[in-house]
């Protein structure tokens, strides 16, 4: 009987059997290869851009929220999508209360007004109670949101992302695909350092960077007409010269805007000739040219 001689040599001919790049870098594996699900679209969405901030405070929903009407005003079929389970603002910003019925095929029927079709979770649950829910429940509801409403064809879709950076970030980021994100900030220093954080995680999961819009710019006296800048000047414009981002444009501090949020008639509706109305019509119309619309 002889004995087998065991050698290497099959092995020294393949000395990179996994084909990993010279280069040192990871290979690029597909989505589903990677543990990640595939993007899609939204049902009935021609265009789906993100609003976010990742600092609270900052009046992203309210800037949201006058996109989405100003779109509307510019004669596009528009929606707006509150991704905040815990704290949803569209309700009170749209005027909007009730539950949404169903369709015949069980899916969620958005509200309406001022010709701009709403979803919420604050449509779904009491306005005074809290939604006190882990990460899975908070998880499902979001793809319900996501993916079991009934659009019924929209040119464009605004999605009013909660703060932070965390799940529902990455959630949204990695299940649709976003046609791109405008990030809302003030001029104040301790904003722009979440703001360029959330920069950041769009870069890091591919979604184009829109611009960024410069909110509370500055306050003008309406009895004397004195300009201050309460939270700095040119805060947003300097950070996007240094990132490489484009600026959209400023959104004064004035009442009114806050005002009319309050009231749930947004500016864009409220006050369309005034320099703060135009200021949200001016932004819309860029993004609008930005992702085709």
């Amino acid at each position: 009987m002889s004995t087998r001689l065991f050698t290497s040599l099959r092995f020294l001919q393949h000395e990179n059997p996994l084909g990993l790049p010279r280069s040192g870098a990871p290979p690029e594996l597909p989505r589903r290869m990677r543990g990640l699900p595939e993007k899609r679209n939204i049902r009935d969405v021609r265009k789906v851009i993100a609003v976010s901030s990742a600092k609270g405070g900052v009046g992203k929903s309210t800037i949201a929220v006058n996109l989405a009407l100003a779109f509307s005003r510019q004669g596009h079929r528009a929606g707006i999508l509150d991704t905040d389970i815990f704290g949803p603002s569209i309700p009170t910003l749209l005027n909007l209360s009730g539950e949404p019925r169903l369709s015949d095929n069980n899916q969620l029927i958005p509200l309406t007004n001022y010709g701009v079709k709403a979803m919420s979770m604050g449509f779904l649950v009491d306005e005074q109670s809290p939604v006190v829910w882990r990460g899975l429940m908070v998880m499902k509801a979001l793809q319900q949101l996501l993916h079991e409403v009934d659009w019924g064809g929209l040119d464009v879709l605004v999605l009013d992302l909660p703060p932070g950076t965390g799940d529902t970030q990455l959630t949204i980021t990695q299940q649709i695909k976003l046609d791109g994100t405008v990030i809302v900030s003030t001029p104040q220093d301790i904003a722009l350092k979440d703001a360029i954080k959330g920069v950041a995680m769009f870069r890091k999961v591919d979604v184009p960077i829109l611009g960024m819009i410069q909110n509370m710019s500055v306050f003008t006296c309406p009895q004397c007409n004195h300009s201050t800048h309460i939270f700095g000047s040119e805060g947003v414009s300097r950070e996007c010269s240094k990132y490489g981002i484009g600026f959209l444009g400023d959104i004064p501090l004035h009442a009114s805007i806050c005002d009319d949020a309050d009231r749930g008639k947004p500016t864009v509706v409220s006050e369309p000739a005034s320099p703060r109305g135009q200021a949200f019509v001016k932004i819309a119309d860029i993004v609008g040219k930005k992702i085709g619309l």
